[in-house]
């Protein structure tokens, strides 16, 4: 029996796969407990076990990296690549400590909405990255994942207006434009991810 010295390049597919699985059901965690607040301290606490658990992903993967000769792509984009996921899953996990920490007594509708579009996202990444290997016909994920960040912004900007429209007491305002922003930027990490996926496609088109 011949021993491998370098683990299979192919490994390193299957690791950005789980770790994007992971951070898709942190966002299914955030959605749900915005939909059932009284399950907040529950799910809380599953989160943060998830965050975790994308740590103990992204240190396989890097322990790998330093392992392997042959990547299956540029290590830079490597890096890029789980650093973006870990960037979501850090923000999904801070989302839902925000909302205890600022004793928020029910989710609006505009943040339930937002909380819905990270998931979508979510799952396009999955997608896209269940198909990286081959290198092709994925532009379809990171095109929706950018129309989702486009409806994102617009959900926002109404959801922020209507903060001052509706007259609300000033730390309610500023509590409700941090959790809005906060549930912005997860958005925009998740499109950050897509146009690393787009850079790793272009290289090897």
């Amino acid at each position: 029996m011949r021993l491998r010295l370098m683990p299979r390049e192919e490994r390193f597919f299957d690791l950005f796969v789980k770790d994007a699985e992971n951070v898709t059901a942190a966002a299914e965690m955030l959605k749900r407990m915005l939909a059932h607040y009284d399950e907040r301290a529950v799910l809380a606490e599953r989160l943060r076990d998830a965050e975790h658990e994308g740590d103990q992903i992204t240190h396989d993967i890097g322990h790998r990296l330093e392992a392997t000769f042959v990547t299956p792509f540029d290590r830079e984009d490597i890096h890029a690549l789980i650093n973006g996921l870990d960037d979501v899953l850090d923000l999904v996990e801070e989302v839902g400590d925000t909302f205890g920490l600022y004793g928020i007594t029910e989710p609006t509708p505009a943040a339930q909405q937002q909380a819905g579009i990270v998931v979508q996202q979510c799952h396009q990444l999955t997608q896209a990255l269940n198909q990286l290997q081959g290198f092709k016909d994925l532009d379809k994920y990171w095109i929706e994942i950018h129309r989702l960040e486009n409806e994102g912004d617009v959900i926002v900007r109404r959801a922020i207006a209507d903060l001052f429209r509706n007259g609300q007491e000033p730390m309610e305002v500023i509590k409700w434009k941090d959790l809005y922003g906060l549930l912005e930027e997860t958005i925009d990490a998740c499109e950050d991810v897509a146009n690393v996926i787009e850079r790793i496609v272009v290289k090897h088109a």
